[in-house]
């Protein structure tokens, strides 16, 4: 897998999450685990990407 279509990957996916977050953090009551986890998801998807964007 190239590195632009490994970013373009993690940026979907990282986009996924960040819907699914705001999707939970609307509901009448949100389930804090549920958001905890997704945003740690969410977050290990954006370091992921800071790698593969510090590689050469």
């Amino acid at each position: 897998m190239s590195k632009q279509s490994r970013l373009e990957s993690l940026s979907r996916r990282h986009s996924v999450l960040d819907a699914k977050i705001h999707d939970e953090g609307h509901r009448p009551m949100p389930d804090q685990h549920v958001l905890m986890r997704l945003k740690l998801q969410k977050l290990t998807v954006k370091e992921e990407m800071d790698r593969v964007r510090a590689t050469t």
